[in-house]
């Protein structure tokens, strides 16, 4: 056995407590796998008094000093579990630029500024790994840095927030309204007191710049990520994909290929899309994530597992540190960031998809000609419609083929000022579809 790697850990909340445990019940099969012991150094935490059961820690390691811990001559690598941008990101970078490798899970700093926390790396000449910052255990960032790294991918369509896939799925499966799974899944604890973050899409649009960033080699950040969140899907959207055969989930989608300039770009989004009950990403339901990627060579791909919790993202946390104190004993380094690609990102407006459009309309002769005439204007070619109701319950549901999300919108927007158009029911994204 080698001298130990001696950690930092930063936070000892749901993921960090995990992560002490697993280190303490597997410190035998660690040593083995690493070729040296691992040992906690010190946990920087905010409450170093506080009760914390039966984690098999000394409490003498506990400190508020977290930015002195990371200093200390006897620390090789650095643990962060506590989310959020600052003071996480000072903490980084400081242990990156003096050589001491990182492992974290924050995704919501990797997608705001990775840039900072890559080039820190660099200077130190220290590894950063982050596979838990996306879909939990699921082992999906390293397949896509390393075991693709020789191939190209040209699509990762992925559902990466358990929480909004739980809402959905509950009303998939039991015709409630969102307010109403979104309560039970509060009450399961699958929903935080505060669910913006997941219902509204920032978790999801922060772990899709991380997925686009590895696949694409491009700094892609949240800000470059169109987001729309699962409010205003209603009980009525989710039975008008039932009877086209189809279920809505909250996607994110990052694609590779040509914008409106005929020159190769980057264009990344997550919102709530209709989905064929035949496509892969259709069967996930509850809690779990999955992540379908598309390569030229490798074909079709995909990840499926817990995306979310504390055991499975410490399994994933764990992973990273074994990784980085193999490489810390061996004198290597992992490799660094690939961005030589450096691809511009494609607004959404060049996005190409399919709308579902639902029409509440007058009950009178010329409505359907009038709304075809709309989507012909704007060179959106129709695929189906379904008329049904009379009088004050007329309605039209219309699928689209595909075409720029911009010519999309401006049908929709057109539509809303015609007199027969009492109002528009829903308009959600069509994907995975012909």
């Amino acid at each position: 056995m080698g001298k130990p790697v001696r950690l930092a850990l930063l936070g000892c909340g749901t993921v960090g407590s995990e992560v002490v445990r697993l280190l303490h019940a597997q410190s035998t099969d660690l040593a083995a796998r690493v070729g040296a012991p691992i040992e906690i150094a010190g946990i920087a935490v905010r409450r170093p008094n506080r009760t914390r059961g039966d984690l098999p820690v000394d409490p003498a390691l506990f400190t508020t000093d977290a930015l002195g811990l990371i200093k200390r001559d006897d620390v090789d690598v650095v643990v962060e579990v506590v989310g959020g941008i600052e003071p996480a990101r000072t903490w980084l970078v400081e242990a990156l630029r003096s050589g001491k490798s990182a492992v974290t899970a924050n995704k919501s700093l990797l997608a705001e500024d990775g840039g900072t926390l890559h080039d820190a790396a660099a200077e130190g000449g220290a590894d950063l790994y982050y596979e838990a910052s996306v879909a939990g255990a699921i082992p999906l960032l390293r397949p896509l840095r390393e075991s693709l790294h020789g191939d190209s991918i040209t699509r990762v369509t992925g559902i990466v927030n358990g929480t909004t896939n739980f809402i959905l799925s509950a009303m998939d499966t039991t015709g409630a309204g969102f307010a109403e799974a979104l309560a039970e899944a509060t009450e399961l604890g699958y929903a935080e007191a505060d669910p913006t973050a997941d219902v509204e899409g920032f978790d999801g649009a922060a772990k899709a710049a991380i997925l686009a960033s590895l696949a694409f080699h491009t700094r892609v950040g949240a800000a470059d990520v169109h987001r729309e969140g699962i409010t205003e899907v209603s009980a009525a959207d989710m039975a008008s994909a039932k009877a086209m055969g189809a279920t809505i989930k909250l996607l994110c989608i990052a694609e590779r290929g040509l914008g409106a300039a005929g020159t190769e770009s980057v264009s990344v989004r997550v919102h709530p899309a209709m989905i064929p009950r035949t496509h892969p990403l259709a069967s996930v339901g509850d809690a779990f994530n999955a992540v379908f990627v598309e390569a030229v060579a490798a074909g079709q791909l995909m990840f499926y597992g817990r995306g979310a919790g504390g055991a499975p993202t410490a399994s994933a946390v764990l992973g990273d540190i074994v990784a980085v104190a193999r490489n810390r004993l061996a004198g290597v380094r992992a490799a660094s960031e690939s961005v030589y690609a450096d691809l511009p990102i494609r607004p959404m407006g060049e996005a190409i998809t399919r709308y579902h459009i639902s029409l509440d309309v007058a009950d009178r002769a010329g409505v359907l000609a009038a709304v075809a005439g709309v989507f012909a204007r704007h060179d959106v070619s129709i695929a189906t419609v379904r008329q049904s109701g009379r009088d004050a319950d007329a309605s039209l549901v219309i699928v689209t083929h595909r075409a720029p999300d911009a010519a999309l919108a401006a049908t929709v927007e057109e539509l809303r000022g015609l007199d027969i158009v009492r109002s528009i029911a829903s308009v959600l994204r069509v994907e995975g579809g012909q």
